[in-house]
């Protein structure tokens, strides 16, 4: 009787943990943008969350994301950071060349819907621009 009821309590517990993680968070590998180059999805958030958009990126190509998101709306959701992540396992240092990611943080303030689009290009004059794009459809309820 003992046991199952610590068993029981595990699987309750797990499944609370499990109900309480956050989704807050949209995240694309370098693959999704090999078979498209230009990608859309959609978040839902309640007013006050924070969320993540973490999008593969590779400087050494050139190539970077630009460090402001394009908001539509800035009165339903700001940006509060952007930085550049490297790939890392201590154990097996990745190759030069390996991708990374990119790491933004919102916040989501106000009820209401927004397009949040970020665009990777090389920046300099004359580079090519918008080789990759992701619209982001975010809805604050």
């Amino acid at each position: 009787m003992r046991v199952t009821s610590t068993l029981l309590l595990i699987v309750l517990l797990s499944f609370i943990l499990v109900s309480c993680s956050s989704s807050n968070q949209v995240e694309l590998n370098c693959d999704a943008f090999q078979e498209n180059n230009h990608l859309t999805d959609e978040i839902a958030l309640s007013a006050g969350d924070e969320f993540q958009v973490i999008l593969c990126s590779n400087p050494t190509t050139g190539y970077e994301w630009s460090a402001d998101a394009q908001i539509a709306d800035t009165e339903v959701v700001r940006q509060m950071t952007h930085e550049f992540v490297m790939a890392e396992d201590l154990e097996n240092p990745p190759p030069p060349g390996t991708p990374g990611v990119e790491i933004w943080t919102f916040n989501a303030l106000e009820q209401g819907s927004t397009t949040i689009t970020f665009d990777y290009s090389r920046p300099w004059e004359g580079g090519e621009k918008s080789t990759w794009t992701f619209e982001l459809a975010t809805t604050v309820e």
